[in-house]
Protein backbone atom coordinates (compact mmCIF):
# COMPACT_ATOMS: atom_id res chain seq x y z
CA UNK A 1 0.00 0.00 0.00
CA UNK A 2 1.41 3.33 -0.79
CA UNK A 3 0.42 6.97 0.87
CA UNK A 4 -1.38 8.21 -2.27
CA UNK A 5 -2.83 11.78 -1.60
CA UNK A 6 -6.91 10.97 -0.59
CA UNK A 7 -8.88 13.79 -0.18
CA UNK A 8 -10.81 12.05 3.03
CA UNK A 9 -13.67 13.46 5.92
CA UNK A 10 -13.65 11.38 8.82
CA UNK A 11 -16.68 12.23 11.08
CA UNK A 12 -18.53 10.21 13.81
CA UNK A 13 -22.28 11.30 13.19
CA UNK A 14 -23.72 9.09 16.36
CA UNK A 15 -20.92 6.12 17.39
CA UNK A 16 -19.15 4.39 14.86
CA UNK A 17 -16.39 6.39 12.92
CA UNK A 18 -17.48 7.14 8.87
CA UNK A 19 -15.33 8.50 6.30
CA UNK A 20 -16.23 10.04 2.97
CA UNK A 21 -14.09 10.99 0.16
CA UNK A 22 -14.75 10.60 -3.75
CA UNK A 23 -13.60 7.49 -6.43
CA UNK A 24 -11.10 9.26 -8.33
CA UNK A 25 -13.02 10.16 -12.06
CA UNK A 26 -10.56 7.83 -14.04
CA UNK A 27 -11.71 4.64 -11.82
CA UNK A 28 -15.49 5.73 -11.65
CA UNK A 29 -15.03 5.55 -15.46
CA UNK A 30 -13.80 2.23 -15.56
CA UNK A 31 -16.06 0.33 -12.74
CA UNK A 32 -19.40 1.98 -14.72
CA UNK A 33 -17.19 0.57 -18.20
CA UNK A 34 -17.17 -2.94 -16.25
CA UNK A 35 -20.73 -3.05 -15.37
CA UNK A 36 -21.41 -2.24 -18.89
CA UNK A 37 -19.48 -4.76 -20.32
CA UNK A 38 -20.50 -7.54 -17.69
CA UNK A 39 -24.76 -6.92 -17.90
CA UNK A 40 -24.19 -7.44 -21.70
CA UNK A 41 -22.69 -10.99 -21.76
CA UNK A 42 -24.82 -13.27 -20.71
CA UNK A 43 -21.86 -16.14 -19.86
CA UNK A 44 -20.46 -13.13 -17.70
CA UNK A 45 -23.66 -12.13 -15.90
CA UNK A 46 -23.97 -15.40 -15.14
CA UNK A 47 -20.36 -16.02 -13.66
CA UNK A 48 -20.99 -12.71 -12.05
CA UNK A 49 -23.88 -12.34 -10.55
CA UNK A 50 -23.64 -11.87 -6.67
CA UNK A 51 -27.21 -11.10 -6.05
CA UNK A 52 -27.32 -14.44 -4.44
CA UNK A 53 -24.55 -13.62 -1.51
CA UNK A 54 -26.57 -10.03 -1.04
CA UNK A 55 -29.52 -9.11 0.84
CA UNK A 56 -31.00 -6.63 -1.34
CA UNK A 57 -34.21 -7.10 -3.48
CA UNK A 58 -32.27 -5.97 -6.95
CA UNK A 59 -32.24 -7.49 -10.48
CA UNK A 60 -29.05 -7.13 -11.16
CA UNK A 61 -25.85 -7.26 -8.47
CA UNK A 62 -22.25 -7.99 -10.10
CA UNK A 63 -19.35 -8.81 -8.71
CA UNK A 64 -16.58 -7.27 -9.63
CA UNK A 65 -13.60 -9.84 -10.90
CA UNK A 66 -10.54 -9.45 -8.85
CA UNK A 67 -8.03 -8.92 -11.57
CA UNK A 68 -9.89 -5.97 -13.04
CA UNK A 69 -10.24 -4.41 -9.49
CA UNK A 70 -6.32 -4.75 -9.61
CA UNK A 71 -5.99 -3.68 -13.19
CA UNK A 72 -8.26 -0.42 -12.54
CA UNK A 73 -6.72 0.61 -9.38
CA UNK A 74 -9.76 -0.16 -7.15
CA UNK A 75 -7.94 -2.49 -5.10
CA UNK A 76 -5.47 0.86 -4.61
CA UNK A 77 -7.55 3.19 -3.75
CA UNK A 78 -9.52 1.23 -1.34
CA UNK A 79 -6.43 -0.10 0.23
CA UNK A 80 -5.30 3.30 0.94
CA UNK A 81 -8.44 5.06 1.51
CA UNK A 82 -8.66 1.95 4.71
CA UNK A 83 -4.96 3.17 5.59
CA UNK A 84 -5.95 6.51 6.26
CA UNK A 85 -9.55 5.82 7.64
CA UNK A 86 -8.22 3.50 10.32
CA UNK A 87 -5.44 6.26 11.21
CA UNK A 88 -7.38 8.93 11.21
CA UNK A 89 -10.08 7.40 13.11
CA UNK A 90 -8.31 4.96 15.56
CA UNK A 91 -4.59 6.13 15.77
CA UNK A 92 -3.02 2.75 14.36
CA UNK A 93 -1.22 1.85 10.84
CA UNK A 94 -2.79 -1.30 9.22
CA UNK A 95 -0.03 -3.82 7.57
CA UNK A 96 -2.95 -5.62 5.91
CA UNK A 97 -5.55 -5.03 3.80
CA UNK A 98 -7.62 -7.78 2.46
CA UNK A 99 -10.34 -7.55 -0.48
CA UNK A 100 -12.91 -10.61 0.15
CA UNK A 101 -14.97 -8.84 -2.44
CA UNK A 102 -16.49 -5.86 -4.17
CA UNK A 103 -19.61 -5.40 -6.59
CA UNK A 104 -21.93 -3.27 -8.25
CA UNK A 105 -25.81 -2.99 -7.27
CA UNK A 106 -27.75 -1.82 -10.67
CA UNK A 107 -31.50 -0.83 -8.92
CA UNK A 108 -34.23 0.16 -10.51
CA UNK A 109 -37.47 2.09 -9.06
CA UNK A 110 -39.53 -0.09 -6.56
CA UNK A 111 -35.89 -2.06 -5.83
CA UNK A 112 -34.37 -1.80 -2.54
CA UNK A 113 -31.87 -3.29 0.35
CA UNK A 114 -33.28 -3.75 3.49
CA UNK A 115 -31.49 -3.21 6.64
CA UNK A 116 -28.01 -5.57 6.63
CA UNK A 117 -24.73 -5.29 7.57
CA UNK A 118 -21.71 -6.97 5.74
CA UNK A 119 -18.67 -9.57 6.45
CA UNK A 120 -14.97 -8.34 6.88
CA UNK A 121 -14.15 -5.74 9.02
CA UNK A 122 -14.27 -2.57 7.02
CA UNK A 123 -17.20 -2.14 4.65
CA UNK A 124 -17.86 0.96 2.17
CA UNK A 125 -20.57 2.36 -0.32
CA UNK A 126 -20.33 4.62 -3.26
CA UNK A 127 -22.13 6.06 -6.30
CA UNK A 128 -21.37 5.45 -10.09
CA UNK A 129 -24.84 6.62 -11.31
CA UNK A 130 -27.87 8.52 -10.13
CA UNK A 131 -31.34 9.13 -11.72
CA UNK A 132 -32.25 12.69 -12.42
CA UNK A 133 -34.52 12.23 -10.18
CA UNK A 134 -35.78 9.94 -7.56
CA UNK A 135 -39.52 10.51 -7.60
CA UNK A 136 -41.67 12.77 -4.84
CA UNK A 137 -43.28 11.69 -1.75
CA UNK A 138 -47.05 10.52 -1.60
CA UNK A 139 -47.45 13.36 0.97
CA UNK A 140 -46.64 17.42 0.37
CA UNK A 141 -43.54 18.77 -1.09
CA UNK A 142 -42.07 20.33 2.48
CA UNK A 143 -42.76 16.65 3.73
CA UNK A 144 -38.97 14.81 4.18
CA UNK A 145 -38.14 12.40 1.09
CA UNK A 146 -35.62 9.34 1.19
CA UNK A 147 -36.34 7.87 -2.00
CA UNK A 148 -33.46 6.36 -3.27
CA UNK A 149 -31.23 7.41 -0.46
CA UNK A 150 -28.46 5.36 1.66
CA UNK A 151 -29.21 5.46 5.33
CA UNK A 152 -26.71 4.26 8.25
CA UNK A 153 -28.39 2.67 11.70
CA UNK A 154 -26.25 2.35 14.60
CA UNK A 155 -27.90 1.99 18.09
CA UNK A 156 -31.40 3.66 19.23
CA UNK A 157 -32.22 7.13 18.99
CA UNK A 158 -31.83 8.67 22.55
CA UNK A 159 -31.02 12.46 23.90
CA UNK A 160 -28.33 13.51 22.52
CA UNK A 161 -27.44 10.45 20.42
CA UNK A 162 -28.35 10.14 17.04
CA UNK A 163 -29.12 6.48 15.94
CA UNK A 164 -29.60 7.74 11.96
CA UNK A 165 -27.19 8.74 9.40
CA UNK A 166 -29.06 9.29 5.98
CA UNK A 167 -26.93 10.19 2.49
CA UNK A 168 -28.52 11.99 -0.38
CA UNK A 169 -26.49 9.89 -3.30
CA UNK A 170 -24.43 12.28 -5.14
CA UNK A 171 -21.78 10.67 -8.37
CA UNK A 172 -18.35 9.83 -6.83
CA UNK A 173 -19.31 9.81 -3.57
CA UNK A 174 -18.32 7.08 -1.45
CA UNK A 175 -18.07 5.74 2.22
CA UNK A 176 -16.37 3.71 4.51
CA UNK A 177 -17.43 2.29 7.64
CA UNK A 178 -16.94 -1.00 9.79
CA UNK A 179 -18.93 -3.77 8.85
CA UNK A 180 -20.99 -4.50 11.17
CA UNK A 181 -22.99 -0.80 10.82
CA UNK A 182 -26.24 -1.55 9.83
CA UNK A 183 -27.79 0.22 6.48
CA UNK A 184 -30.77 0.06 3.89
CA UNK A 185 -30.87 1.69 0.90
CA UNK A 186 -34.67 3.25 0.37
CA UNK A 187 -36.28 2.36 -3.39
CA UNK A 188 -37.83 5.13 -5.59
CA UNK A 189 -39.80 5.52 -8.15
CA UNK A 190 -41.43 7.47 -10.98
CA UNK A 191 -38.04 6.92 -13.39
CA UNK A 192 -36.97 4.39 -15.47
CA UNK A 193 -33.49 5.65 -14.66
CA UNK A 194 -31.04 3.38 -12.92
CA UNK A 195 -29.40 4.29 -9.50
CA UNK A 196 -26.11 2.54 -9.68
CA UNK A 197 -24.11 1.75 -6.65
CA UNK A 198 -20.68 -0.12 -5.78
CA UNK A 199 -19.47 -1.70 -2.51
CA UNK A 200 -16.60 -3.49 -0.59
CA UNK A 201 -15.88 -5.65 2.34
CA UNK A 202 -12.20 -6.31 3.76
CA UNK A 203 -10.10 -7.15 6.19
CA UNK A 204 -7.39 -5.21 8.18
CA UNK A 205 -5.43 -6.86 11.01
CA UNK A 206 -6.70 -8.58 13.49
CA UNK A 207 -4.48 -7.37 16.25
CA UNK A 208 -6.32 -3.49 15.14
CA UNK A 209 -10.17 -4.61 14.52
CA UNK A 210 -10.06 -7.28 17.29
CA UNK A 211 -10.80 -4.38 20.37
CA UNK A 212 -11.69 -7.19 22.76
CA UNK A 213 -8.31 -9.43 22.26
CA UNK A 214 -5.32 -10.02 24.55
Amino acid sequence: MTDEKINVKVFFPFGPAIAKTKIPNEILIKLNEYFEKTIHDKQKIKEFDHGKYLAGDVSKEIRIHHQYSEECGWLDFLANLTKIYIKVSAQKEITKFSLVSSWIVSQFKHEYNPTHWHGGHISGAGFLKIPDTMGSGYQNKNHHNDNGNLQLIHGSRQFLSNSLFTIQPQVGDFYLFPNYLMHTVFPFRETNQERRSVSFNAIIDDNIHNVYGA
